[in-house]
């Protein structure tokens, strides 16, 4: 029996992995719940991935703790590993074999019987629209299906536990939002438990329940996205401003609220009025006679909480 508390599948405890001199991931603390989806958000290099292939079992901790399905990645990788399904973003796939036999080798290394693997196989591909492309060469796949297939590979053992890392890096919207349907079903039909890492917001706040940041190989914020919402307080006003107008602007919008992070040719503040000082600031705008180019008001958003956290703008967050 397993030792893990009660409902937690995935727990970390001061999980740290060198690389030579350089620290990827300092320190981190986790703990995911059984069912739910639990999203690993960040820039790229923050320590997603590499916390990931600690979690799984494919390199080793350099400090610190882990234990997944309740048993120790270090000690009882083996067990681990019959716990869970993997998909990662630069998983090796051979263009030459179909998607049909690369499942069926799958179901060989898992010690599935042939007739049990090919039901599992045709109803994978059938669950992940590939029934078609089923019998096709691999490489002739478009990144799409290849990550479709990628997915029903980590299922074809059925884990209770399944790893999605980076699963929408260069999807075309429509994959992404396939995609996103079916781990949306993996959860609420199967009841898996899914490990997401990603670096894009809409994604997080789409499908996860609670979200970590990552920055830096240290985690910045957790907690329920509505919760880390919220706790921003106030919307982010944004203004798209002239160069050399950026200064006078600063200074009469200073009065309305703190400076927020901005992307290039912008400047944002968290508006402590809302929605009914908007009209204020352009009154005072006007006055001064500053033009803006654009003007916009968002509501918090994770790349506020990104933001507040680090002191910038996720990349690729608009």
């Amino acid at each position: 029996m397993s030792d893990t508390p009660s409902g937690i599948v995935i727990e970390a405890t001061g999980l740290v992995r060198d690389f030579g001199e350089f620290r990827a991931v300092d320190g981190i603390d986790l703990a995911v719940e059984a069912g739910e989806i639990f999203g690993f958000l960040g820039p790229n290099g923050a320590g997603k991935s590499t916390c990931v292939r600690m979690l799984t079992t494919l390199i080793r901790p350099t400090a610190g703790s882990a234990r997944v399905a309740g048993h120790d990645v270090e000690t009882e990788a083996g067990l681990v590993r019959r716990a869970i399904g993997v998909a990662l973003q630069d998983a090796a796939i051979d263009p030459l074999m179909t998607g049909r036999e690369l499942l069926r080798l799958q179901a060989t290394l898992h010690g599935i019987g042939r007739r049990t693997g090919d039901e599992r196989s045709a109803l994978l591909l059938e669950r992940v629209g590939l029934t078609e492309a089923g019998d096709k060469r691999v490489g002739a796949y478009s990144g799409g299906m290849r990550r479709r297939l990628d997915l029903a590979l980590a299922l074809l053992h059925e884990p209770r536990i399944l790893f999605l890392d980076e699963p929408t890096t260069g999807l075309d919207p429509m994959s992404r939002i396939a995609l996103w349907e079916e781990v949306r079903r993996l959860n609420t039909e199967l009841g898996t438990t899914i490990f997401l890492t990603t670096q894009y917001l809409e994604e997080a706040d789409q499908l996860a329940e609670r979200i970590a940041i990552i920055d830096d190989g240290r985690i910045v914020r957790s907690g329920t996205t509505e919760a880390l919402k919220a706790s921003v307080g106030s919307p982010t006003l944004v203004l798209a401003v002239v160069a050399e107008d950026r200064d006078r602007v600063r200074g009469v919008v200073a009065r309305f609220g703190d400076p927020r992070p901005a992307d290039e040719g912008h400047l944002a503040l968290g508006l402590a009025g809302g929605a009914s000082e908007v009209a204020e600031v352009v009154r005072a705008l006007d006055e001064a006679g500053i033009t803006l180019v654009s003007m916009a008001l968002d509501a918090p958003s994770l790349d506020d909480v990104f933001a507040e956290a680090t002191g910038r703008r996720l990349e690729g967050s608009e």
